[in-house]
């Protein structure tokens, strides 16, 4: 009998080299590839209109013309000869305005209806979120119609004490009217901050004698610093990259920003400076991401803050006595003569041919004005359009939403935490950049493939779409977020993949989510237009293009008649789809 020795024994074969990459990828599971897929969408949406805009920053002609040399010749022309150290300076001031008005005027609110008693809190509640669902523009169309300098107060106001003492065309008078638009969004951040709140604290300092204001003052204000300091850096960029204030009321007394600099030298002029617009727009980009970034290491830091524990009690709310009344006063006066009135105002504008207090406005009553808009194949065109894309986007929007969601928060790819910065990262990217960025970016295409889709619904989709996405995100996380990962287990267990855990389990519990996101997406994209006025044809016309185009010419009462049109629609679908939310709810 012969033994083997050790030399003769079989050796284990040695691994050989890692197959290559592509056919590692070719192998992989479904669920990779669609992951791979939603990373790859969501970097072309990102991508798409921010980098034409990088190269048309240094290239010395337009970016579709063939032979263009790198320079940075375009920044140099920028601050010596377009005078745009004045637009900074402009910009700077409305922003930090803005800013300070908008905290000034949701913080308290905030405190006054969520921890203390207030009379008609519910209804203040509600009244301090509904100015959302009305975009900018209109509420700078209605501030004029009465507080302009030939608006329907104004008049009132100069018969009775002989001057108007505040001037609506102004850096003040566009932070203001800004600030109320932005208001609601600040609200929210800290209405939920102090929703959730501990009230352990204050009881403490209840026993220890603190009166109900100190104790507002000492504890409860300061525990708003990181929703504070999240919507104030939100409220800035967003009045860094607004179109419609600055250039309803800034553009008549020459007044320019950031965005009326892009408007005027890029779409108003007869023979624009692609290269100096392109130098602008990634200033005005390289602010947003600054802003935006600043925001995430911020609220990193705001754990120390956190108030909310295993043992919470339920927050008490405080009485003020008479000091009440102050604070009902103060909200009544933001709602009535801040967005009540003024879209009221343009209302009633739009039933009048003239409006002012010097004649009866009911001597004066008409349809004309939506005889106009209905009577004219484009006016109505833009209704349509409109509601064609927010309708589209709204489904297409918050599908990406959910998928992108799914991969960053419910995988296991190496990749998930780019897919969210990608599909956060369009909120620090502005809307006049997106419908530049994407002009370009479709004028480059090759073979005239560009002239194919310019101009089209489709595009204003892409646009729109594109902006609304971090909302729909964000709108879809937490409930996903919510869902425990032992149904991910379960499903894994019986033989199911990443993908169909999705379509079996998680897609019928994210369905309300998903609605919740239409919903949000719906409106957002149905008063969005920034992106249109640089990638809308004549056919492809929004509500939002075409009021600026009827201001433009004068026709204030066909302006009034299509924010009234646009109002109702957003109205009418806010209210069936809270009704169908509360239905499913119930059942």
């Amino acid at each position: 009998m012969t033994t083997l020795t050790e030399p003769d024994r079989a050796a284990p074969p040695r691994p050989g080299p890692p197959a290559p990459r592509y056919r590692r990828l070719l192998g992989a599971r479904r669920e990779l590839w669609v992951q791979y897929a939603v990373l790859a969408l969501l970097a072309l949406l990102v991508l798409a209109p921010v980098v034409p805009t990088l190269i048309q920053s240094v290239l010395d002609r337009p970016l579709y013309e063939a032979g263009g040399i790198f320079t940075p010749a375009n920044y140099v022309r920028l601050f010596t000869e377009a005078g745009f150290g004045t637009v900074v300076l402009n910009t700077l001031m409305f922003a930090v305005l803005t800013t300070v008005l908008t905290l000034l005027i949701a913080v308290p609110m905030a405190v006054l209806v969520v921890r203390t008693r207030l009379p008609f809190g519910r209804g203040f509640a509600a009244a301090m979120q509904w100015p959302f669902f009305i975009s900018s523009l209109i509420l700078g169309f209605g501030w004029i119609t009465l507080y302009g300098p030939a608006g329907f107060v104004s008049t009132q106001v100069r018969q009775w004490i002989g001057t108007v003492p505040w001037n609506l065309y102004s850096i003040p008078g566009m932070a203001i009217t800004e600030a109320v638009a932005l208001a609601p969004i600040a609200y929210v951040f800290c209405a939920n901050a102090l929703g959730k709140a501990d009230a352990s604290l204050e009881s403490a300092a209840q026993v220890c004698g603190a009166k109900p204001l100190r104790i507002l003052f000492s504890v409860v204000i300061p525990m708003l610093r990181p929703p504070m300091v999240y919507s104030s850096i939100l409220v800035f960029s967003m009045s860094v990259e607004t179109l419609s204030v600055p250039l309803l009321y800034g553009q008549p007394v020459g007044i320019k920003v950031f965005s009326t600099f892009l408007y005027t030298n890029g779409l108003q002029s007869i023979n624009p400076d692609y290269g100096v617009l392109g130098a602008a727009s990634v200033l005005i980009l390289l602010v947003t991401v600054g802003l935006v970034a600043v925001q995430a290491k911020l609220l990193k830091e705001a754990q120390r803050f956190v108030s909310v524990r295993g043992k919470a009690t339920r927050p008490r709310r405080l009485e003020l006595g008479w000091i009440k009344w102050i604070g009902v006063a103060a909200i009544t006066v933001y709602v009535v003569f801040g967005a009540l009135l003024p879209i009221g105002g343009l209302v009633f504008r739009s039933f009048t041919r003239v409006f002012t207090p010097l004649q009866n406005p009911l001597q004066t009553a008409t349809t004309a004005n939506y005889e106009r808009v209905f009577g004219f194949a484009a006016y109505v065109q833009s209704i349509v359009n409109s509601l064609i894309v927010a309708a589209v986007g709204a489904v297409v929007v918050s599908f990406v939403a959910t998928l992108a969601v799914l991969v960053s928060k419910r995988s296991t790819f190496r990749f998930r935490r780019l897919a969210e910065y990608l599909a956060l990262a369009p909120q620090a990217i502005p809307g006049i950049i997106i419908g530049i960025g994407l002009f370009w970016a479709f004028a480059y295409l090759p073979f005239g493939m560009g002239g194919l889709v310019q101009g089209t619904l489709a595009v204003l989709v892409v646009g729109f779409g594109l902006r609304a996405l971090p909302s729909g995100f964000g709108s879809i996380a937490p409930s996903v977020m919510q869902i425990g990962q032992e149904l991910d287990n379960a499903a894994r267990v019986s033989g199911a993949d990443w993908v169909r855990t999705f379509t079996r389990v998680l897609g019928k519990l994210l369905t309300p989510a998903f609605a919740g996101a239409m919903i949000l997406t719906f409106v957002t994209m149905l008063k969005e237009y920034s992106p249109a006025v640089f990638l809308a044809s004549a056919d492809s016309n929004v509500i939002g293009t075409t009021m600026l185009e009827l201001w433009v010419q004068g026709n204030t009462g066909s302006v009034a008649a299509l924010a009234t049109v646009q109002i109702a629609i957003t109205a009418v679908f806010v209210g069936l789809a809270r009704l169908l939310m509360k239905g499913h709810r119930d059942a």
